[in-house]
């Protein structure tokens, strides 16, 4: 018998897959109400202004002031570069330290993998209200374990309060930041390092590439697509970071403002602290800034970097 019977008639109409729809029904209605929904109220009310008990159109009033007001535009732009150099500590700490981990957790004769995979990836189950509580108990000079841990190895005159200071704070913030997130990136270094084909690394020996030579001629040039996911993912993370410096230097991202970011600067704004009243519209303004930026950059890695990243497929 002929299989041509068994083919769909030339022309005939395909069944609709409403299955599809329902399965996605609730996953969009959920995404929908507590992501977009919100969103878009927030980008609303960045173009309007209270008077008087009265909500008025102000158009980019609020974008005039963010940016022509010189009291609004020096914090708007110390968050902007606080929140660069809290992303550019992690870019420089974070992705190499993690690709080294997933090297070390890859070695054939590597002996306990699975308890320091789990050891390390253990810090990221952790709220940042606690590890930013339990990391401000450890560097206090008062009542913290590190002028005597420091004291006991000689270094004393290393210590000092790196929260207090200006100068130390935020950076003190993003390697503790670190320490807390290095464990995600590490996983996802070393389940790309683990589908690497073993034929490919077989080939690499019989060439002679080993060791060292190896690692950076075969497996890293092979991890740039996971070390840009990973890139990406650290920005919008950052960007949106929020809890560990308010729960470390409170709402005022004290000293003197040297670790306030974004997200701080939004909070204070829109629901006002100590002497500061609110304004929501202001901080509405804040945050469509945020959104813009993020999604800028989103679309500048997606469509000038991702797009030129090599893959191969085994």
């Amino acid at each position: 018998m002929s299989n041509t019977a068994a083919l769909p008639a030339r022309g005939a109409v395909r069944p609709v897959r409403w299955h599809i729809a329902v399965f996605l029904a609730p996953a969009i209605l959920v995404y929908t109400a507590i992501m977009v929904l919100p969103l878009a109220a927030t980008l609303r009310l960045a173009f309007y202004r209270s008077v008087a008990q009265d909500t008025t159109f102000a158009g980019l009033a609020n974008f005039r002031t963010l940016f022509g007001d010189a009291r609004w535009s020096h914090h708007f732009w110390n968050a902007l570069g606080n929140n660069a150099w809290f992303f550019s500590i992690h870019m420089a700490l974070m992705v190499p330290l993690a690709i080294l981990l997933a090297a070390l957790l890859s070695l054939p004769n590597m002996r306990g993998v699975a308890w320091y995979r789990t050891a390390i990836f253990m810090p990221t189950m952790l709220s940042f209200v606690i590890v930013a509580f339990v990391w401000r108990l450890i560097l206090s000079p008062i009542w913290g374990i590190t002028p005597d841990l420091l004291a006991a190895l000689g270094w004393k005159s290393l210590f000092a309060p790196w929260l207090g200071k200006e100068g130390s704070a935020l950076t003190t913030l993003g390697l503790i930041s670190v320490w807390k997130e290095v464990g995600v990136p590490m996983i996802l270094m070393y389940s790309a390092m683990l589908s690497i084909p073993s034929e490919v690394i077989e080939a690499a020996e019989v060439d002679g590439i080993v060791g060292i030579r190896q690692f950076f001629q075969i497996r890293l040039p092979l991890l740039w697509p996971t070390v840009g996911v990973v890139a990406i993912l650290t920005f919008v993370s950052n960007f949106n970071s929020f809890d560990l410096i308010y729960t470390a230097q409170g709402v005022s991202a004290g000293p003197n403002y040297s670790t306030d970011i974004l997200g701080t600067l939004l909070y204070r704004t829109f629901f006002g602290a100590q002497f500061q009243s609110g304004d929501p519209h202001m901080g509405s303004a804040i945050a469509t800034m945020m959104f813009l930026i993020i999604l800028a950059v989103v679309c500048v890695y997606l469509y000038s970097v991702q797009r030129r990243l090599v893959r191969y497929q085994f």
